[in-house]
């Protein structure tokens, strides 16, 4: 199962909820939504670090005022799951049973339907 997305910022473990987008031509840094794709030149944020955000001085922030939640599960999360689960259900392979024909030590001589063994000369 794939994991969520995780902050940007270094050392931060909580989930991503927020995408920093800066926007140079305008001095702008924008921090909205979750993006549906983790894009090139995009920061993904936890809530925290999203509503703490400074931009450089001369910058302005546009940050979204709504709530910010976590990306609702998709189709292959809920895929990668159902996949987990049925195979942590299947039964654990079983050990083979011994062979009654086989000696337990393989230098014996012994019988194996119609073929002997033979142990080696050394």
């Amino acid at each position: 199962m794939r994991s969520p997305r995780r902050c940007s910022r270094n050392g931060c473990p909580r989930q991503a909820v927020a995408t920093l987008t800066y926007v140079y031509n305008e001095s702008t840094a924008v921090v909205g939504p979750l993006a549906a794709f983790a894009e090139p030149h995009t920061y993904d944020l936890c809530e925290q670090h999203a509503r703490s955000l400074t931009a450089p001085r001369g910058w302005d922030v546009v940050r979204h005022e709504g709530e910010f939640e976590p990306p609702p599960p998709t189709t292959d999360d809920l895929v990668a799951l159902a996949e987990a689960v049925r195979e942590a259900a299947r039964p654990a392979p079983r050990p083979p049973e011994p062979d009654q024909n086989r000696p337990e030590n393989p230098h014996q001589t012994g019988r194996r339907g119609h073929l002997r063994v033979i142990p080696p000369n050394h």
